[in-house]
């Protein structure tokens, strides 16, 4: 009976030993998690053998790496708004005070109401434009813009698309050439996304080309191709980058947002987006997912 209790009592204090140890071990834990800045990159140690507590500690390490990369990617993104907010600040101003000065001269000249008011109106409209753009590309990098896609006629946005464009199409002399190998090309995208990439790419084609625009369609692919005017060529493995500008000049408007939303909401809608230059022309080449 004596040996029995002696071996009882000798697992009583080995099972008390660990238990205080066990104690050190999480006191310890919960004093560097204290002391420890969290921009850190601490990585917490176990000391002791044991399946549980090695656990325990697997655990916390993990979400203290989550905790991590989800404050590096908040600094990030502030990163990229304060980027994007100091790049097109003087876009902004430039349509803004164009507005503010020809409302100055209609003042002193209210015989060119006519034309001053259209001056305003012009700039008042690039405005929205690049607020606009500003909007949608702050959504997409906040995650907030959700995208519902479905199988949906590939032309009818298109059409749309070029009506809206219509009176800065005539002004600039050109005329579309459409060239599809079905008028029933289908697709799966978003409707008003891919509304959004049309417009994009027509308004790139008016601001940035050298005249001409060709769309054309096949095998569940839609290309928009437009003349390049002389001077320094883009570079295509860089025309969809943030703020990219084939030349240094920046005096045909827009944000320098306009191609990176495409690609955005290419592939948020599963597609993809491509460039080449052949020749003398520019081409853009959409690809879809597919569907049943």
């Amino acid at each position: 009976m004596l040996p029995a209790l002696i071996l009882a009592l000798a697992a009583l204090g080995a099972a008390l030993l660990r238990l205080r140890a066990y104690r050190a071990q999480l006191l310890e834990m919960a004093r560097v998690l204290e002391e420890t800045p969290a921009e850190s990159n601490l990585r917490l140690t176990v000391g002791m053998s044991g399946a549980a507590p090695r656990r325990l500690c697997r655990a916390v390490n993990e979400r203290l790496e989550e905790g991590r990369r989800l404050r590096l990617e908040t600094s990030k993104r502030e990163q990229e708004l304060k980027y994007t907010m100091a790049c097109i600040s003087h876009d902004i101003r430039t349509p803004l005070a164009g507005a503010m000065g020809y409302l100055q001269l209609l003042e002193g000249e209210p015989e060119r109401r006519a034309e001053y008011l259209d001056i305003v109106r012009r700039r008042l409209e690039e405005l929205e434009e690049l607020l606009e753009e500003l909007f949608l590309y702050t959504r997409l990098q906040g995650g907030s813009l959700s995208l519902e896609c479905e199988t949906m006629a590939a032309l009818p946005p298109l059409w749309d698309a070029l009506a809206e464009f219509y009176p800065r199409l005539e002004a600039a002399g050109v005329e579309p050439e459409l060239r599809f190998d079905r008028e029933d090309l289908a697709v799966r995208a978003s409707p008003a996304a891919l509304g959004r990439v049309y417009r994009n790419l027509i308004a790139n084609a008016l601001r940035h080309g050298g005249g001409g625009l060709a769309v054309s369609g096949r095998d569940g692919a839609i290309c928009f191709s437009n003349q390049l005017p002389p001077g320094p060529r883009p570079d295509p493995e860089h025309l969809f980058d943030r703020f990219y500008q084939g030349s240094p000049a920046r005096g045909n408007g827009g944000a320098g947002l306009g191609l990176s939303i495409v690609r955005e909401l290419m592939e948020r809608m599963g597609g993809g987006v491509s460039a080449r230059i052949t020749g003398d022309a520019l081409e853009i080449r959409l690809t879809f997912q597919r569907h049943s």
